[in-house]
């Protein structure tokens, strides 16, 4: 799922500020930016793939459009011994979609996270330990800080391609939400989404 081009400038600016020569980060390109909702795995059976964009179609036809407000940095696993460097999101319904991916794919035979989802963007991924002094006091210094609202209506299956030079994403198939659900949240996962594999909203990819 990809945010709005005022979040995404935004962030890049941001990142624009973090980056320093030989900071031993991978920092995240403004065009790999996205939220995952589900990684389905390093390698997803070919055979699985239909039945994967079979669910994703059926679930965006029964979601309506709704807006999430990308707000504050962080780290995982923390700051002190960061990993991934992310951006917050906040908004109910994404949350809801996210279950109800999850449980869609448990659903259809692929692995359940055993970690809870936490809604964010990855911008960043530490090679070493620690942050340089600089980085961390601008991450612990944006941790409220607003950097806009996207307005989401659609998940995308991607395929993700390692190499040397970074990630690239190949998009397999677009799924439109339903215009005609004003107002309506993303349903529960039950019997109308049973043949379930799903992965939105960028990847086969984290």
């Amino acid at each position: 799922m990809r945010v709005s081009d005022e979040v995404e400038e935004a962030l890049a600016a941001f990142i624009e500020q973090l980056r320093a020569p030989r900071d031993g980060i991978a920092w995240a390109r403004r065009a790999n930016l996205h939220v995952t909702l589900k990684f389905l795995g390093a390698a997803v059976e070919s055979q699985k793939l239909g039945p994967v964009a079979e669910a994703l179609e059926r679930i965006a036809n029964a979601t309506a459009p709704f807006e999430v407000r990308t707000r504050g940095t962080g780290a995982f696993p923390n700051m002190h011994r960061p990993r991934v460097l992310w951006a917050g999101l906040e908004g109910a319904a994404l949350g809801a979609l996210a279950r109800q991916v999850e449980t869609a794919a448990a659903a259809s035979g692929l692995e359940r996270d055993q970690r809870p989802w936490s809604p964010h963007l990855t911008i960043g991924r530490v090679k070493h330990s620690r942050l340089g002094r600089p980085a961390q006091q601008l991450l612990e210094r944006a941790g409220d800080r607003d950097f806009g609202v996207s307005r989401i209506e659609t998940i995308t299956l991607y395929r993700s391609h390692l190499s040397a030079q970074g990630s690239k994403y190949e998009t397999l198939a677009s799924f439109p939400f339903s215009s005609d659900l004003r107002g309506r949240p993303a349903p529960a996962a039950g019997d109308e989404v049973r043949r379930i594999g799903l992965l939105p909203s960028g990847t086969l990819k984290h």
